[in-house]
């Protein structure tokens, strides 16, 4: 005689009830998260891999960043250099028109507006430090604050920087030094500066001496730009080559979260197909359940 045995039967769609809900509870999980697993671990071979891809992401990240800063104070390098260059080159030129037509009715202030440029520049700062200070940090990096003060002042005395460089590493073994220092962009035209001052105020028209001394200073200034233009030029390189490396930087930490975002996001588009399909299989589930439980001998005794 065969007969219906209900309890085995519930225990068995208990079960598979059960395992029905944590499919469906894991496929909502990975549809919040967006991610295939909870953690590395779940991630079974590809976890080693990953790992390391997030640890290299970092790393190009890290080189990025690095870039960044450094292309900021290059940037500000170029801008003072750059301001430094201007105003000495029209200095110069009025020196020039001073000597070829001997008439000079502003060059004292012509003169001493450049200097005042000339101190600015050398003593900006990017925010936190000055930026030709090297590492420096108590005081400004150009120290003799009037043009008069040149003249007892000698350059060793004027320029308060050290022989520090800030660097940084912007690629795997590639390290950029990329500071520049007060006195080597401003040593020329500092001996410039002294000379003029030297010469105490120009006459309209200048005395022969103060010819012989203007002169002087415009061959000086030439001296000192060539130096300038010089750290320039190097400044100008240094920048392609951070630009160059930040955006290798940036292009290797896209490749890597591709890999990354390959082994860990979750498919969507499959997560809600399965997530449609373990539904329905968990309400067919809990329906023939529901089914089983109500089954009664009593309903088929007559």
């Amino acid at each position: 005689m065969s007969r219906v045995a209900t309890i085995p039967l519930q225990r068995t769609m208990s079960a598979a009830i059960q395992h029905s809900q944590q499919l469906l509870a894991a496929t909502q999980a990975q549809l919040s998260t967006g991610k295939k697993a909870p953690d590395f671990a779940s991630l079974g071979i590809e976890a080693v891999r990953n790992l390391s891809a997030h640890s290299l992401r970092a790393q190009q990240d890290a080189y990025v960043a690095a870039s960044a800063q450094a292309g900021t104070t290059l940037t500000l390098n170029d801008a003072n250099m750059s301001a430094i260059d201007t105003s000495a080159m029209s200095l110069k030129q009025e020196l020039l028109t001073a000597i070829g037509t001997g008439k000079s009715p502003a060059l004292n202030e012509t003169i001493a507006a450049t200097f005042n440029q000339f101190r600015a520049a050398l003593n900006a700062s990017d925010g936190d430090r000055w930026l030709f200070g090297g590492a420096q940090t108590d005081g400004p990096a150009f120290l003799p604050n009037t043009l008069a003060e040149t003249i007892s002042t000698p350059a060793s005395a004027a320029f308060a920087n050290d022989g520090i460089k800030a660097s940084a590493r912007l690629s795997d073994n590639v390290d950029i030094q990329y500071g520049v220092t007060a006195s080597e962009i401003g040593s020329g035209l500092y001996a410039a500066f002294q000379t003029l001052a030297g010469a105490g105020p120009i006459g309209n028209p200048p005395t022969p001496s103060q010819v012989a001394t203007l002169t002087a200073a415009a061959g000086q200034i030439d001296a000192g730009l060539s130096g300038l233009r010089a750290v320039s030029a190097e400044n100008g390189r240094k920048q392609a080559q951070a630009d160059t490396l930040s955006t290798r930087a940036s292009d290797r930490s896209v490749l890597l979260e591709g890999i990354i975002s390959g082994n860990e996001d979750a498919d969507l588009g499959q997560v809600a197909i399965d997530l449609a399909q373990q539904k329905a299989m968990l309400e067919a589930s809990y329906s023939v359940f529901g089914q089983l439980s109500g089954l009664s001998l009593v309903s088929y005794l007559r």
